[in-house]
């Protein structure tokens, strides 16, 4: 199989029912949000360390996580009710108390958030929460496709708790190597 096929060079891709839509699609926004958020937890699984125990256990969080969101990503490009539409994993509740287990998890070793803390610390944090903020727009893309179009409520639901988590896994991932929070600090008015 080739790895081209030039049926997307008129400006349009098709979608898992078979049906063809421009690329920049309300639909496809939102899954190539959440394919890019996807390619950033690859990025962040290359920082983790395999002989670290809570970076091991990051590592098989985010094996279950990337597959997920290749369910999401199939989910959104079927339509509920589309052609081939009973053959897509759908994202449920099932997995939106797994990514909350989760959450809860890597949460319990941080310290009491006190503070929006920066986006920053050791590289592991630094790419989670590029991972973090992707995921956010994967969000609000979706949600803005939920306006127009059938969007699932547990992938809603599922990619609002993935950004929880990416922040709890940077703030534990800073704990670990002994970086503290930095708070945000708001600036005064002159």
């Amino acid at each position: 199989m080739k790895l081209y096929t030039r049926t997307g060079d008129d400006g349009t891709t098709g979608l898992f029912s078979g049906a063809r839509v421009l690329k920049h699609d309300p639909r496809i926004e939102a899954y190539g949000t959440v394919d890019e958020t996807n390619a950033c937890i690859g990025l962040v699984i290359a920082a983790c360390r395999a002989n670290e125990p809570v970076e091991a256990r990051m590592l098989e969080v985010f094996a279950q996580i990337q597959s997920r969101l290749f369910d999401l990503g199939a989910d959104l490009a079927t339509p509920a009710g589309a052609k081939h539409s009973e053959r897509v994993m759908r994202i449920t509740e099932q997995h939106v108390t797994e990514a909350e287990r989760w959450i809860d998890e890597f949460d319990a070793m941080n310290p009491p958030l006190r503070a929006f803390v920066m986006p920053s610390g050791c590289e592991l944090a630094a790419r989670l929460h590029i991972a973090r903020t992707v995921s956010r727009r994967a969000e609000r893309l979706m949600v803005a496709l939920s306006m127009t179009e059938a969007v699932g409520a547990g992938a809603l639901q599922y990619i609002n708790r993935l950004s929880d988590l990416l922040f709890a896994m940077a703030r534990a991932a800073n704990h670990l190597q002994g970086i503290n929070d930095i708070p945000w600090i708001p600036s005064t008015r002159a």
